[in-house]
């Protein structure tokens, strides 16, 4: 087993335990999904405060729960299209509310720069994701590009365990930017490419 084997497999030895715990108390994936968006409600909560560290662990518990209602549904036989609609609606929530409480910390602080950077990386992080969505509605897959959503996570709780959440901020920014003209370009080539293009 190769030395990041052995992290993996160190890291996934709780979080069986806490499948197995969920699995044998009966709970429902659509429940975790929903406790791991009010954990991450409170994580943006203390952005706003200026916690940062706090933010950052609080992520990390919110995130377990982001995995683990997936394994609980394959585990419960309990998969269904509203479970993913449903897992996807919260993720969104959980991903607008840890800007906005960096956004109102920067408005408590009177940066108005970094309060739009928040905003324009919120725009974009949105945008990507309905990129990707509207091209799938017409193409296979719109899976270009690197900012997704694991990819923002990773960086925000970054930026909060080193305290430089404005540096993340444009990373994301920009690295967004990047992805969604990304995509529709790689749309418009597809569609392109399969027949004369409608508008």
């Amino acid at each position: 087993m190769t030395f990041t084997g052995a992290i993996g497999a160190a890291c996934m030895f709780p979080l069986r335990a806490i499948i197995s715990a969920c699995v044998a108390l009966r709970i429902h994936p659509n429940v975790l999904t929903l406790v791991g968006v009010i954990i991450n409600f409170a994580a943006a909560w203390q952005f706003a405060m200026g916690e940062f560290i706090t933010a950052g662990f609080i992520m990390l518990a919110g995130n377990i729960f982001d995995f683990i209602d997936g394994k609980v549904a394959e585990a419960t036989n309990t998969k269904s299209d509203f479970g993913g609609f449903w897992d996807s609606v919260m993720d969104r929530f959980s991903d607008l509310s840890l800007f906005v409480g960096v956004m109102f910390l920067y408005a408590e602080l009177g940066r108005t720069d970094y309060v739009m950077i928040a905003a324009f990386a919120m725009m974009f992080s949105v945008m990507t994701s309905y990129t990707r969505a509207r091209a799938e509605s017409m193409i296979e897959k719109c899976k270009v590009g690197f900012m997704e959503r694991p990819e923002r996570i990773v960086l925000v709780m970054i930026g909060a365990f080193t305290n430089r959440m404005g540096a993340v901020l444009w990373v994301i920014l920009v690295l967004s930017v990047v992805t969604v003209i990304d995509r529709i370009y790689f749309t418009w080539r597809t569609l392109k490419a399969e027949g004369p293009l409608s508008a």
